[in-house]
């Protein structure tokens, strides 16, 4: 089979490569365009500077999205970024790791790091909060073969009680779990997500952190509902459980 010239020593085959492969370069520059416009644009992990971005050649406007249930619009690049943690030791190179300096689990650093969401409640198809206690959501009940865990105890990893499950917070939109609800012994309520607790007869199980850092967590400004912020700090704080609940989690494995 005779290959096709189209001129000179230049045929299809070749001529469909290089068209290949000018619309991948255009389409990764497009991409990173369009990703910048987003509200995460090159930052300095020391000084915090966000970069130019001059060589990308970019005059397109921001991005602006539209808020559903009369919530206006958001634009990414309007809001104030996350400021840089100011409760870690200095450091000299990018990319080197954060130091703590004082209590790590609320530290909002490493696995325990959170976006600042918006503070007002995440909304379902009809405009309601999404995430309500089980006590006022409609035609939400635990399955009759499941363990319903209100009034269990609830201990941490060391083992000991920190409190007793009052209620539990369900998702109205996709009928789960999501968070619960414990009254301490001590005086007080803690937010524990379901994602980090095991449940059983015998009562609700978290290895994230001790009985005693229970304490410790955010607290909600309502009883009823929750926003998204403080549903970063809560996740955030169990989460940072996982590396500096116990001293042993943060030292090396080997």
């Amino acid at each position: 089979m005779s290959s096709v010239i189209l001129v000179g020593g230049l045929d299809v085959a070749e001529l469909a490569f290089y068209l290949f492969f000018l619309f991948f370069i255009g389409l990764v520059w497009y991409l990173n365009r369009e990703s910048r416009r987003e509200g995460y644009p090159l930052e300095h992990d020391i000084s915090g500077v966000v970069g130019n971005d001059v060589a990308r050649l970019d005059f397109s406007d921001r991005k602006t999205f539209q808020l559903p249930h009369g919530l206006g619009t958001y634009t990414p690049e309007a809001v104030p970024r996350d400021a840089l943690p100011t409760n870690v030791l200095p450091r000299v190179y990018p990319g080197t790791p954060l130091d703590v300096i004082g209590e790590p689990l609320g530290s909002g650093v490493g696995p325990g790091g959170y976006a600042l969401r918006a503070d007002r409640p995440d909304i379902d198809m009809f405009g309601r909060p999404r995430i309500v206690p089980m006590a006022i959501a409609e035609h939400v009940s635990v399955a009759t073969k499941d363990v319903d865990p209100r009034g269990l105890p609830v201990s941490g990893l060391d083992g000991l009680v920190a409190g007793t499950v009052r209620d539990i917070w369900v998702d109205r939109a996709e009928h789960v779990i999501r968070y619960i609800d414990v009254a301490l012994t001590d005086g007080g309520t803690a937010t524990l997500p379901m994602a980090m607790a095991r449940i059983s007869r015998r009562g609700v199980v978290s290895d994230a952190i001790k009985a005693s850092q229970f304490a410790g967590c955010p607290q909600l400004k309502s009883p009823t509902q929750i926003t998204l912020l403080e549903e970063e700090k809560v996740s955030a704080y169990f989460g940072a459980g996982y590396l500096w609940a116990t001293p042993e989690r943060s030292e090396p494995l080997l």
